[in-house]
């Protein structure tokens, strides 16, 4: 039975965004596979991890009859991607083996039987739902996803807080070191405040499939799960369950050290400096003086790196030490000419903000050098 004839690009894409967040090795061999349902009009391909849910969709022309089975992903998705461009692909179904055939090539891949896939139970009605274009999201999970934690035992941390608050849609992420925050106005102040943590797969998915236009993403928050609706993706989320710590008290308020500094210029001294930095220790150390900001390091091998800013500064000089990873991170993730920069002394956190504007925050702790 044939379950849709196509160009080899049409089926790729919407295979390929659902399999990105399929782990290589699963303890359910199922969980390897993707669900292909096929009714009259369409064909949708589902993905699952248990945690998060990938649904996207694709038109087919010609009727035939309703049939679910799931396959191999990567196994299907690297044969599409080994096939020439604009070649032509059959699906076909034949003794529970799935026929891929294009030209003269034939693969029969195993099937295993849909009723054993496992689907997310979707929440309740939502809680909350806005729409915003899908650009604004995008760049928005860019400016914060970077300082999320990697394996912290605080699990609540290995994500990203998304807060709707005011009309206001916000997103932070920490790793207990460096912290950033981000918000943008998105309407609805009569909505209430939902506050949600967003698993990293979760994130690092989203940021993938997004698109830099102005085509809408609807968002649906409720108490256990994140819905995210864009183009023919759906992509449903479990939540990390705890407690985010209260970002509104990390970030420092009235530095009495201010200054602009050019993002490329500071990007590239940090990067050339960075060279010398050990493996293990990060660290780079900033003098701050009147009219200059020196960048220094150095390694166990006594190798030493300097570089000097010219910066309009004039006050008591500062010594501070600062892990060189998250201060590239942040300038390497913003589009701006000029960055501003708050200091206080050499025990406390800098402060980087954009001039002019209150809608991003960034703060790294000192590191001692």
């Amino acid at each position: 039975m044939n379950l849709l004839k196509t160009q080899r690009e049409a089926l790729l894409a919407p295979l390929q965004a659902v399999s990105g967040i399929i782990e290589r090795r699963h303890t359910l061999p199922i969980l390897s596979n993707v669900l292909l349902s096929r009714t009259d009009t369409h064909i949708e391909f589902v993905a699952t991890d248990i945690e998060i849910e990938i649904t996207t969709s694709m038109t087919i022309e010609g009727s035939g009859e309703t049939k679910r089975l799931t396959v191999g992903a990567r196994k299907l998705v690297d044969i599409l991607r080994a096939l020439p461009e604009g070649s032509e692909v059959t699906l076909a179904l034949q003794d529970k083996r799935l026929q891929v055939k294009s030209g003269k090539s034939r693969f029969n891949l195993q099937t295993l039987s849909a009723e054993d896939f496992p689907r997310l139970v979707l929440a309740e009605a939502s809680a909350t739902s806005l729409s915003v274009p899908q650009k604004m999201l995008k760049s928005l999970l860019g400016l914060v996803q970077y300082a999320m934690a990697q394996q912290d035992i605080r699990y609540y941390l290995n994500g990203l807080l998304m807060v709707i608050e005011d009309g206001q849609l916000k997103l932070v992420a920490t790793d207990g070191h460096r912290l950033a925050y981000a918000s943008r106005e998105v309407g609805g102040k009569n909505l209430p405040k939902q506050e949600v943590i967003l698993p990293r797969k979760t994130i690092i998915e989203l940021s993938k499939l997004l698109e830099d236009s102005d085509d809408l993403v609807a968002i649906e928050l409720s108490s256990a799960q994140a819905k995210f609706k864009f183009g023919n993706v759906v992509l449903v989320s479990k939540l990390v369950d705890g407690k985010f710590p209260d970002y509104g008290r990390v970030i420092p308020q009235n530095h009495p050290k201010k200054l602009k500094l050019e993002r490329i210029a500071l990007l590239q001294a940090l990067q050339r400096a960075a060279i010398l930095t050990s493996d293990k220790f990060r660290g780079v150390r900033w003098v701050l003086g009147d009219g200059s900001l020196k960048i220094s390091c150095s390694n166990t091998e006594q190798e030493e790196a300097q570089e000097e800013l010219d910066v309009p500064y004039k006050g008591e000089t500062l010594d501070i030490g600062f892990n060189v990873g998250y201060l590239v991170d942040v300038l390497n993730n913003l589009d701006v000419a000029e960055v501003e920069c708050g200091l206080g002394d050499a025990n406390s956190s800098v402060l980087f903000t954009l001039p002019g504007r209150n809608d991003f925050k960034y703060v790294v702790m000192p590191m001692r050098i």
